[in-house]
């Protein structure tokens, strides 16, 4: 998973051993906060699996966290940051564990810690796609695709204007993201479906497939986002 995990291997250990199945740890050392590590983690599902089914799993553990130790506004935090980091947008999930008062010791929500030092586990599976993710055939970029192109991306900041309230609102987004991730972007940031998105820049429908350094934004320019307003609400 890179240097930023190699660099926490030795404090992630101590800190498991301070804790047995989720109780408070007994070190300080365990609740050290670490910046989040903008790294994705990379691992291969014993079985492969498609999206459909990642998303099945992945939907399954979040409606059950609440049941395990542990309080049930940590776990809708943790659930919101791990959204965020699958469309890479690290500034927005760094604040909302910032806002929850989340730690997490070692860069990654594999471990993560409340302000009363509850432990939190956040299982590789809801943290992004196995390497070895089955298309579905459906014709779409791939997630495992995306994810590889949001990784090698700089980031831009642009300006984007939504049509249902004429609100101009700052998203940064990678130049290697397409308007399928950025919308995805937005709907975590204003809480606006994706599907109710059309994105134009310059008079031109911009394609779910287009790539945001094809565009060649330039300073103070806008990109406007019209809403569907018989579908948002």
């Amino acid at each position: 998973m890179g240097g930023c995990l190699g660099s926490n291997r030795r404090e992630s250990a101590e800190n498991a051993n301070s804790t047995e199945n989720g109780s408070r740890p007994n070190s300080a050392s365990a609740r050290k906060n670490h910046p989040l590590c903008h790294e994705v983690i990379r691992w291969k599902s014993d079985v492969p699996l498609t999206e459909g089914q990642l998303r099945s799993k992945r939907d399954e553990f979040w409606d059950t966290a609440p049941a395990f130790e542990g309080r049930k506004e940590i776990w809708d935090a943790l659930r919101a940051a791990s959204v965020a980091l699958e469309v890479a947008d690290y500034q927005l999930a760094q604040a909302i564990l910032d806002g929850a008062g989340i730690s997490v010791p070692n860069g990654f929500l594999t471990e993560c810690y409340d302000e009363l030092g509850t432990r939190y586990q956040v299982p590789v599976y809801c943290l992004s796609y196995p390497l070895n993710i089955v298309k579905e055939g459906s014709g779409r970029d791939s997630p495992s695709e995306l994810i590889e192109s949001a990784v090698e991306g700089k980031e831009i900041p642009l300006k984007i204007r939504l049509s249902h309230n004429s609100h101009d609102v700052k998203l940064t987004l990678l130049t290697t993201d397409t308007i399928a991730v950025a919308k995805k972007k937005l709907q975590i940031k204003e809480g606006i479906d994706p599907c109710t998105q059309r994105w134009f820049f310059g008079g031109k429908l911009l394609g779910d497939k287009v790539h945001i350094d094809e565009i060649k934004v330039l300073p103070g320019y806008v990109i406007q986002v019209i809403i569907n307003s018989e579908q948002y609400k």
